[in-house]
């Protein structure tokens, strides 16, 4: 059965189609106007070997805001409906990445119950167009769509373009890592009997 979650999103600030194939192998198409923010995303798809068609027509000339928001929320649904009924996924995931000079962690459960701890400090205000700022709104936009909790944590980094990039491969990392299914969980990984 495949794992692929489609999601169409259209407001007055922007007009977002995702398509994510979780057992993919790291093919993504990503068009979302911002260079440094698409850069990203296909380094997602890449280490998570998640196929990735994101397309994004968003009102860039206010801010990159509404685009990177709406992206995170649209993005999380497509996990939330990829992930189905979650029967036999390993619900946890985590990673320390390295990046030259910088370390992040990334750990998430996919509980059903929203959560994020984000933990770094950019000391660049951008990246290319990018406000760095934007970073914690599109994790946070990621994790309450799809009802995941996520942790992110910058162990240590100076550059803002390397800390950026290893916190999207650790999260995809992680996502992968959790999404795997495991033929010795018959159903749900709780004992509560729902995620």
């Amino acid at each position: 059965m495949k794992r692929i979650g489609t999601v169409s999103r259209k407001t007055s600030e922007t007009d977002i189609s995702v398509t994510l194939n979780l057992d993919g192998t790291g093919l993504s198409e990503i068009q979302t106007g911002i260079g440094f923010f698409d850069h990203m995303l296909v380094s997602f798809a890449k280490h998570g070997l998640f196929d990735l068609n994101v397309s994004v027509k968003g009102d860039l000339e206010v801010d990159t805001h509404h685009t990177i928001e709406d992206t995170g929320i649209a993005l999380g649904q497509a996990i939330l409906k990829a992930v189905g009924d979650k029967t036999g996924i390993r619900r946890y995931g985590s990673f320390l990445l390295p990046m030259d000079e910088s370390l992040v962690l990334c750990a998430l459960d996919l509980s059903g119950r929203p959560y994020l701890v984000y933990d770094a400090v950019l000391t660049a205000e951008r990246v290319g167009c990018l406000e760095t700022e934007m970073i914690r709104e599109f994790f946070y936009a990621v994790s309450y769509s799809a009802a995941m909790n996520l942790h992110i944590k910058e162990i240590h980094g100076e550059n803002t373009h390397h800390v950026i990039e290893a916190m999207f491969k650790a999260f995809a990392k992680s996502l992968d890592m959790a999404t795997m299914t495991d033929s010795r969980i018959p159903g749900l990984l709780s004992t509560k009997g729902s995620l």
